[in-house]
């Protein structure tokens, strides 16, 4: 089956009524239309022949189009069965090459499965729905599974609170969690103009790049553990937020000396690497 012209929203809706579909705004469904733009993702994403990748919402497979031109061995992940059957059809002599194959399904329900059965791929990449994003990406991170890189496209309030530092207001849990196993970088910012059908919100497009000395502490799980814990109550001192964990103020409070932290230190207030270290002496403690 011949693609349609992946750079107009008129030919892109002819082609969806021509077969009876429509986007759904439930799966965040906004395609790129922006050519440049599309390479110069795919560019950030350094693909080479044989590179695997997983893609996350492929929709009609104009991305897919970028990145398996060039080379890379690609999986696909595609909740909506109607464009799941016209990827394989538009895809299908690279999977007879043995260079595409697709998960259908809601990812994050399938991508567990997949990356224990077939490990975990070089490149990540996604323009990936505005409701899930932060999802998969936190998800990814949480069961251990990292890629050398990984390129997303999201919500642009997304990748603010990815990136943010401390001190600001969207310095999270989350943030933290990005920058403690990514180096992220900022490559793309995309006005609504660029996707059809226009989505009232601004993206932008991030480059994460595999942290060579991650972990960086004795005990991940406390890690991340800590961390949700600590900005569970924005408002409250570190100590108050962290008295549970440690099992009682004396405790709490040998900790955060250990650490070099104040008690009445505020979670956004703190450093990775302060976090870091009051995991390890949390650990320390036999928490």
């Amino acid at each position: 089956m011949e693609h349609p012209d992946y750079n107009s929203p008129l030919a892109l809706k002819a082609f969806l009524d021509e077969n009876g579909m429509a986007m759904q705004k439930k799966f965040g469904q906004n395609f790129l239309v922006n050519q440049d733009a599309r390479k110069k993702i795919v560019d950030f994403l350094d693909v080479q022949e044989k590179t695997s990748v997983w893609e996350v919402g492929p929709g009609l497979g104009s991305m897919t189009d970028e990145i398996l031109s060039r080379g890379a061995k690609l999986t696909a992940f595609e909740i909506d069965h109607g464009f799941a059957r016209l990827v394989r059809e538009f895809f299908a002599p690279y999977a007879e090459k043995g260079s595409f194959s697709l998960v259908e399904g809601d990812v994050l329900k399938t991508w567990k499965k997949y990356a224990k059965e077939n490990g975990t791929p070089d490149r990540f990449f996604g323009n990936l729905p505005y409701n899930v994003a932060a999802t998969i990406i936190a998800d990814t991170i949480n069961e251990g599974v990292r890629f050398d890189k990984a390129v997303v496209t999201i919500q642009k309030e997304v990748a603010q609170r990815m990136t943010a530092k401390p001190g600001t207001e969207n310095y999270s849990s989350f943030s933290v969690l990005c920058q403690w196993a990514y180096t992220l970088k900022s490559v793309v910012d995309l006005a609504g103009g660029n996707f059809w059908p226009v989505p009232n919100v601004a993206s932008r497009a991030v480059l994460m790049i595999k942290r060579d000395d991650f972990p960086r502490c004795e005990n991940p799980s406390l890690f991340m553990k800590m961390i949700r814990q600590l900005f569970s109550s924005r408002r409250k001192t570190v100590r108050n937020n962290l008295l549970g964990m440690a099992g009682g103020g004396e405790t709490c409070d040998k900790v955060l000396e250990n650490a070099c932290i104040s008690p009445s230190s505020r979670a956004e207030d703190l450093t990775l690497e302060q976090l870091l270290k009051l995991s390890d002496c949390l650990h320390s403690q036999g928490k």
